[in-house]
């Protein structure tokens, strides 16, 4: 467990820096072309990263279910989810946008709970609380 959340420090110290080349590199690109740029690049480094390491077996071995979860994951948080926060950086500052987006917690978490049934818990539920906190005082 304790590379999950080295892994998570890792992501939240990438996610906390990645908006302000985001809000910089917006400044005069519009966001579908900002998000066309992100992901052409991205697409480039991971075909050239899974071919050196010799991973394609990996990649073509994902079975049909888990590949259409994957693209649907993909459609909800790369495509939609990605140009909504390029819209709202464009025209927001980061310090107010980011920490709203970064509420996403209180979506999946009611959704575990809906359709994966997974358990609430008092810390979750105080978890969920401190969010919205954080969120209602962004207004001021």
């Amino acid at each position: 467990m304790s590379n999950a959340y080295l892994m998570a420090g890792v992501a939240m110290v990438f996610w906390g820096i990645a908006p302000i080349f985001g809000k910089l590199g917006l400044g005069g690109t519009p966001p579908l072309a900002a998000l066309t740029i992100r992901s052409l690049i991205i697409s480039t480094i991971l075909l050239i990263t899974v071919t050196v390491a010799g991973q394609w077996g990996n990649v073509v071995g994902v079975t049909a279910k888990n590949t259409t979860y994957i693209a649907l994951e993909g459609i909800c948080a790369a495509l939609i989810g990605q140009l909504a926060y390029y819209y709202a950086l464009k025209f927001g500052e980061v310090g107010r946008v980011s920490p709203i987006v970064a509420a996403f917690p209180l979506v999946a978490l009611f959704v575990g709970i809906v359709f994966l049934g997974e358990q609430i818990t008092f810390y979750k539920v105080i978890a969920a609380f401190l969010i919205v906190a954080g969120i209602f005082l962004l207004k001021f």
